[in-house]
């Protein structure tokens, strides 16, 4: 009985300590896509990738994951530095910054250097 009280007060612990702590980061692949209002870049990305970057294997790989540049930032990413200038596009693996594009350079580009970073980390083939 005993044994059983401890493990229920063990699990009901372990749920307090991850909602005081907030959200987890997952072991996963994310693309935070660092924006803000009135990007014409950003919204020349919404225009072309946007509609179309889920379905891809690029999207199923690394989710995207959209962040204001003045913040506030998801809780638990460790990136390299914090971006100045948008669009910013980070690719994060579990919880670090793997790869980062800065700017939006045109479809082509886009597709290319994104392909190389998810590449890059040996966790991803087209």
């Amino acid at each position: 009985m005993q044994r059983a009280i401890r493990l229920v007060l063990l699990i009901a612990a372990a749920g307090l300590a991850e909602l005081s702590l907030g959200r987890p980061v997952l072991a996963e692949m994310r693309l935070l896509m660092v924006e803000q209002p009135g990007c014409t870049y950003c919204a020349e990305w919404d225009r072309t990738i946007a509609p179309i970057y889920p379905k891809t294997p690029e999207g199923a790989a690394a989710p995207l994951e959209r962040v204001q540049l003045r913040g506030p930032y998801p809780y638990g990413y460790d990136l390299a530095e914090r971006p100045i200038f948008t669009p910013t596009f980070i690719l994060v693996e579990d919880g670090s910054e793997v790869g980062r594009i800065d700017g939006y350079p045109g479809e082509d580009f886009f597709w290319g250097l994104l392909g190389r970073m998810l590449r890059d980390t040996g966790n991803f083939t087209e």
